[in-house]
């Protein structure tokens, strides 16, 4: 779902941390226009798709190295976390507008990522565009809050449907346990942003959290996270040249596969029906139709340790 081709290892540097990798250029040209992907950037996978084919006799292949930086969260960085959560929400009843409310005030934690060195007189590049962000949000601490409460009804309503009573119990317990705090982790991303990006992402996230638990600012102490990862399959059609579809996950950040492995219990559920036409029937990963889904993970906090070393070991060029 993304191409990391020609990634340099990333790196954080003395400031707030400067991160490089590269990506293909077509990474920066969804972002070039977001307002065409209100609902997911999935969308903007399919419409290049689509100019490909349309643009076939033009070289559209070159690779450009392309420069990102990690940067604190700020006000201005509204616009662009409200497109990235979209993207992962969909249809779902959750107000987008107050969570990134929520991740904005709470900037002692989480990045945002941008391109370095935008030129001044660029008209195609805005040097504020976010291309991903990752933060957490503690569940627990903001019980009150109306999108903290959509969320949980929308995991929970989800869980209900689909899984075992079992299941259900156990998502009920450790969401409704005032006593074990649940920090909703959300890492999004343009599509061909490249995965290596995540890596030093997480490390700078975890090591935010542990000051701001020790300053007891919101956010810092967490038991568990919660994590609603893009997902798909092989769509339930039979291909006589291929045989019956796998049943393989695919997932659209590559490393959150690490955080299911080691979810203690987790579910998906199909969003084949809130996503637009291009997510439905025509999305496709090297050449199979796919079908999209959210994959919901409670992943013990005490278990990131294990999960930082395989980010290490996969991400690490």
């Amino acid at each position: 779902l993304y191409n990391a081709a020609g990634a340099s290892r990333p790196f954080w540097s003395s400031e707030r941390g400067s991160m490089a990798s590269s990506a293909k250029r077509r990474a920066v040209g969804v972002g070039e226009n977001p307002e065409q992907s209100d609902d997911s950037s999935d969308e903007g996978l399919e419409q290049s798709g689509d100019e490909e084919s349309e643009n076939s006799g033009e070289e559209i292949n070159e690779e450009v190295v392309v420069d990102f930086e990690a940067h604190t969260i700020s006000d201005n960085d509204f616009n662009g976390i409200k497109k990235l959560l979209q993207q992962l929400f969909l249809k779902a009843h959750v107000n987008t507008s107050e969570l990134t409310d929520v991740i904005v005030q709470q900037n002692h934690i989480g990045s945002v990522i941008r391109q370095a060195d935008v030129p001044d007189d660029s008209d195609d590049e805005d040097p504020d565009e976010v291309f991903g962000f990752v933060s957490i949000v503690n569940l627990t601490e903001r019980k009150e809050v109306e999108c903290v409460e959509q969320i949980k009804e929308l995991v929970l309503g989800q869980c209900e449907k689909l899984c075992s009573a079992a299941v259900l119990e156990q998502f009920e317990k450790v969401l409704h346990d005032a006593s074990q705090a649940v920090g909703l982790l959300l890492s999004e991303r343009f599509v061909n942003v490249p995965p290596q990006i995540a890596l030093p992402l997480y490390r700078q996230l975890l090591d935010e959290m542990a000051e701001a638990q020790k300053t007891n600012k919101p956010s810092g102490k967490c038991h568990y996270c919660l994590l609603i990862s893009k997902t798909c399959q092989e769509a339930k059609k039979t291909i006589p040249a291929r045989g019956p579809p796998k049943e393989e996950l695919l997932f659209v950040n590559a490393e959150e596969e690490f955080f299911y492995e080691q979810a203690v219990v987790k579910f998906n559920y199909s969003v084949q029906e809130e996503a637009d036409s291009c997510l439905a029937g025509r999305w496709s990963f090297d050449d199979v139709p796919m079908k999209p889904f959210r994959t919901v993970s409670l992943i013990p906090m005490d278990r990131m340790p294990v999960i930082m070393d395989k980010l290490k070991e996969y991400l690490t060029i």
